[in-house]
């Protein structure tokens, strides 16, 4: 492997500028990575609180959801381009963003849902009895006491989403979509082997940052000092106000 020639071509600075340059696609698949994962938020999780709050009908929402895991984003990512909204452009989002988008919203939903359910549903059940001994009801007891308990595992979901999304997006390059899948589609087109392995290892070190970004903020989720990844945390000695 001639490394002088992946850092010649990474410290090029016309490989970075333009359209069609490593800058616009990262660009790209940002946009994609966060927008899909916001998405699949917004659409997931209060359904998954909701669930686990009540207690009901939460395992029919999370096999639902797990549905996705057993239909490969691939697959629907060339169903969707073969349509309409595979050829038309999403502005900063490129050529078949909207496609590429809806495949990886449902990418990214079975570890929200998962996660922000099971989180709701492990929250240690002598502290929601406490809770509900001293007055509290319905939303008060949702935002004051399961919220804050079920933060860390929810977190957890996003982190998964948000670090599967970005590795997956760069299969939207092979239906001609955006993102940086196109920078090694086309070096192996053109047998250009330090553009392949450059835009390999900058999709790569892009992970790693996203991972540990992530898992900054689900440790600072947790509601109390050295609470595991996780799990609902639960001190030794459960004392309700410390809660509230």
């Amino acid at each position: 492997m001639d490394f002088a020639a992946v850092w010649d071509y990474l410290t090029d600075g016309a490989n970075w500028s333009g359209s069609q340059g490593m800058g616009a696609y990262l660009v790209q698949q940002l946009l994609l990575t966060v927008t899909s994962v916001l998405a699949a938020a917004a659409i997931g999780l209060p359904v998954a609180c909701w669930l686990g709050h009540i207690g009901r009908g939460g395992a029919l929402a999370v096999n639902i959801s797990n549905v996705g895991r057993a239909v490969p984003t691939f697959a629907v990512l060339v169903l969707l381009s073969l349509g309409p909204l595979g050829v038309s452009e999403l502005g900063p989002y490129g050529r078949a963003g909207l496609a590429t988008l809806v495949a990886l919203v449902l990418f990214a939903l079975p570890p929200i849902v998962t996660n922000a359910y099971v989180g709701l549903r492990e929250v240690d059940r002598e502290i929601v009895d406490a809770a509900t001994g001293m007055g509290m009801r319905g939303d008060q007891l949702f935002r004051r006491v399961e919220l804050p308990l079920a933060l860390p595992l929810m977190v957890t979901g996003l982190r998964l989403a948000v670090v599967q999304v970005w590795a997956t997006a760069t299969i939207a390059a092979l239906v001609a979509g955006p993102g940086l899948g196109n920078v090694v589609t086309e070096g192996f087109a053109s047998s250009n082997t330090p553009q392949v392995i450059a835009g390999a290892l900058v999709i790569a070190v892009v992970a790693v940052v996203l991972e540990l970004l992530m898992a900054w903020v689900e440790k600072a989720a947790a509601p109390i000092p050295g609470a595991t990844r996780g799990a609902a945390a639960r001190p030794e000695t459960p004392t309700p106000t410390t809660y509230l």
